[in-house]
């Protein structure tokens, strides 16, 4: 039923649901008012086709001149980008099956390896037993317990810990374990609960979460899930554009961010059958646009030169100040960040592979995503630069291009004159992802049906022109543009270019790095000579580089339990020289040069 008189009704078939759309907003924003997740790379500029529509009945108007290019020239009630298309009367409208792609979770489930971390936590549970009250011994509940503990152990009570403990010192016949964190008693909990802290690795497109054993130090379980601010872009500066200039922007990427992490807490909790209260100290790293972000900080002057932050130090907040909901008083410490984008999942990658980087001469740390953070060390000298390698390396803002999900190519490669391809889930495939981004260009560089200047060559075997449109044709849903190939192009030259003007900046040479450690989930499953084939890696022997996963996940890890590599972290931030590459003298005549296939 309409509330609204200047408004109308769109049907999604997909979702079998109504949406009412109000005067002036696309069919883009009625579906993310309703909690509908319609894909949105390009935070809704009509930048990509992440979020393409088909109008099946009904009347609409155009933002821009709509033509669909992941299928061709088609009139504009076919395939239209949602984001540019806003309701004239009621309609039904198809989602694109790219934008509905389940996304490849990592189900909360419980670590039975034995991995573990070293403990030096901040947060330590005593056990305490008191006298019960009585007519003759009538001290407050705060002044027993402190006089029930060692001098000094604490110094001052939580408000929410002091709200909660009169009934369940009672509800537990005085018998409590009480979590102390620098003097400050934080909470207080039944006897013999877990002591379990949570590590989370904020990423702009994925959040990789753990639960630790404080005690211990051994990890209990883990959950990695889609990052939902992605639906307001899949790159930071897209959505720092929809905090700036979208009213309440701000406050729906953080609402957005809130949820997923209290979703991580309780899905962690319930494999391991412990409660988020259980929970006493929490860490987080994340990039500086997802670090802002998370904390209500603005972010305006993130968006354009010089990118300054609003800090850098480490940060230690009330996690219920967020809005997490773990034991009343705890904390979440936020690791420092660099400079400029350069944030804290990088100083948390620095930190998980120091004994490697640490061991030689010449060593170059990238953590590829959409934007890619490298370090260059070398004679313990550390510089770090950031690079805006966009979403097309992770699958967005390409014409047939999705984030990694069923349905998603993941590996291609040339099998006589065919191209033979591997689909995520084994079913039929409806896009491509960045792992098959990479193969996809490697391979067909090598066959020469893109020339040395990223040109598709016409009249090769799988190449077609759609409409004034050259494309290969890959499979029978799923073809690659000339203008994929620009994207391509333009992200690789960026990491390129980071690479070597970090090098130049250092004296050295590609010959010089004796390792070049490729971190984050994306850097796992890239073929590392297919990134070697297309330009965005060095030509160096194969042996002298390491994939090691989520590295900012292990390192956020160890600063969880650890007050140490906290301040390890800290020093680590402060030994790196943050470099601007837009600055440096012949940027543009670098990447440039980087462009080609060469």
């Amino acid at each position: 039923m309409k509330t609204h008189r200047n408004s109308h009704t769109v049907h999604f078939t997909d979702f079998d649901t109504d949406v009412e759309i109000f005067e002036g907003e696309t069919v883009l924003q009625g579906a993310r008012r309703k909690g509908l997740r319609l894909a949105g790379a390009c935070s809704g500029r009509g930048a990509c086709n992440s979020c393409s529509v088909r109008v099946v009945s009904g009347n609409v108007a155009f933002a821009v001149e709509q033509m669909d290019t992941a299928t061709g020239n088609q009139p504009a009630t076919e395939w239209v980008r949602a984001c540019q298309v806003t309701p004239l009367s009621d309609c039904t409208v198809k989602i694109d099956s790219r934008a509905l792609a389940a996304a490849v979770r990592i189900e909360a489930k419980e670590c039975r390896s034995a991995i573990t971390y070293a403990v030096q936590p901040v947060v330590k549970m005593y056990p305490v037993e008191l006298v019960p009250a009585s007519c003759d011994d009538s001290a407050a509940d705060m002044e027993r317990i402190i006089a029930s503990l060692d001098n000094g152990i604490i110094t001052h009570f939580d408000l929410g810990a002091l709200k909660t403990m009169p009934s369940m010192l009672r509800g537990h016949e005085w018998r409590l374990g009480i979590g102390v964190r620098n003097g400050e008693c934080i909470g207080c909990r039944p006897p013999a609960r877990p002591l379990l802290g949570l590590a989370i690795d904020f990423g702009s497109t994925n959040v990789a979460a753990f639960l630790i054993n404080l005690r211990s130090g051994r990890l209990l379980a883990n959950i990695g899930i889609e990052n939902p601010q992605g639906i307001y872009g899949s790159d930071v500066i897209s959505r720092i554009s929809h905090a700036v200039r979208t009213p309440d922007g701000g406050a729906e990427l953080k609402v957005a961010s809130v949820a997923v992490l209290n979703t991580i807490v309780n899905d962690l909790c319930a494999v391991v059958s412990a409660a988020p209260e259980d929970i006493v100290d929490s860490a987080l790293c994340g990039n500086t646009a997802m670090h802002h972000l998370l904390l209500g900080l603005p972010v305006s002057q993130l968006g354009h030169a010089p990118f300054i932050p609003a800090l850098t130090d480490a940060m230690d907040v009330k996690a219920r100040d967020i809005g997490l909901h773990i034991l009343e008083g705890a904390y979440m410490h936020l690791l420092p960040s660099v400079g400029g984008f350069v944030g804290g999942d990088h100083v948390a990658a620095l930190l998980a592979t120091e004994a490697i980087w640490s061991t030689v001469a010449g060593c170059i740390l990238i953590d590829i995503g959409t934007n890619t953070e490298i370090s260059l060390i070398h004679q313990r000298k550390i510089m770090t630069a950031s690079t805006a390698s966009g979403p097309a390396l992770e699958g967005g803002q390409l014409s047939r291009g999705m984030r990694a999900a069923e349905g998603a190519i993941e590996r291609v490669r040339l099998d006589g004159d065919t191209i033979a391809c591997q689909v995520m889930g084994g079913g039929e495939p409806v896009g491509l992802c960045g792992s098959g981004v990479i193969d996809a260009v490697a391979v067909l560089v090598k066959a020469g049906i893109i020339d040395k200047r990223g040109y598709i060559r016409p009249n090769q075997r799988l190449v077609r022109d759609n409409g004034g449109m050259t494309e290969v044709v890959l499979t029978e849903n799923v073809s690659f543009t000339q203008e994929d190939v620009r994207a391509v192009q333009l992200a690789k030259a960026a990491i390129r270019t980071g690479i070597d003007l970090l090098l130049r900046e250092s004296g050295l040479d590609e010959a010089s790095l004796e390792c070049v450690v490729v971190a984050g989930a994306f850097g796992t499953v890239i073929d590392i000579s297919n990134a070697i084939t297309i330009g965005m890696f060095p030509a160096l022997p194969l042996e002298r580089f390491r994939q090691v996963g989520n590295a900012a996940g292990t390192g956020i890890g160890m600063a969880l339990v650890s007050t140490e590599v906290r301040e390890q972290a800290r020093r680590l931030a402060k030994r790196c020289r943050h470099c601007e590459l837009n600055n440096l003298q012949g940027f543009q005549k670098t990447f440039m040069s980087r462009i080609g296939f060469n």
